[in-house]
């Protein structure tokens, strides 16, 4: 079995060889991300108002912020498009199309699982953590210093919490 290489980024060697997080996901993106999104690519084009595939995620039972800034009424909330092949619209042949500075939040934290007191020590159970070579843990492997994503965990919490501000958001 190959693994990854110190200098490789798991998310390249996991794309390369399994399914990508990126196929197959909701994602769901701020009102901070769309707008760093739309400045970066010049679209606007990018985001849809969605309900979950699965009905259990939009009960957010363990994180009330999350359940109740990120849904709609109509338990919609905003996320990426994808192709018709399930597949985000930002990403292309060689992985994910945006910088890292202008990745949605939650794709930069990914795999790991969080609310909003906190991100759990283990990544989420569909990690391919056996690509993480020995001796290495899974931030490592994402080249992710844990002041980065205890960053960018703090971000998204204080970006979700303007969705109640946004005037853009769709009255529903």
């Amino acid at each position: 079995m190959e693994t990854i290489t110190e200098t490789e980024v798991l998310c390249i060697r996991c794309a390369r060889i399994s399914k990508s997080c990126c196929n197959g996901r909701e994602i769901y993106i701020t009102p901070a991300d769309a707008t760093r999104i739309g400045t970066f690519s010049g679209r606007c084009d990018f985001t849809e108002w969605r309900a979950p595939e699965n009905p259990d995620y939009s009960e957010q039972s363990d994180d009330p912020i999350w359940d109740r800034h990120v849904f709609r009424k109509n338990h919609t909330r905003r996320i990426l498009r994808r192709s018709s092949e399930g597949a985000c619209t930002f990403l292309g042949p060689a992985g994910c199309l945006l910088p890292d500075t202008v990745r949605p939040l939650v794709c930069r934290l990914h795999p790991f699982t969080y609310t909003a007191t906190g991100i759990d020590a283990e990544p989420s159970p569909d990690c391919p953590k056996h690509l993480v070579p020995d001796g290495m843990n899974v931030f490592d492997a994402l080249h992710m210093s844990t002041e980065q994503a205890c960053l960018w965990h703090r971000m998204l919490y204080e970006e979700i919490l303007t969705e109640n501000d946004n005037d853009h958001r769709p009255d529903i």
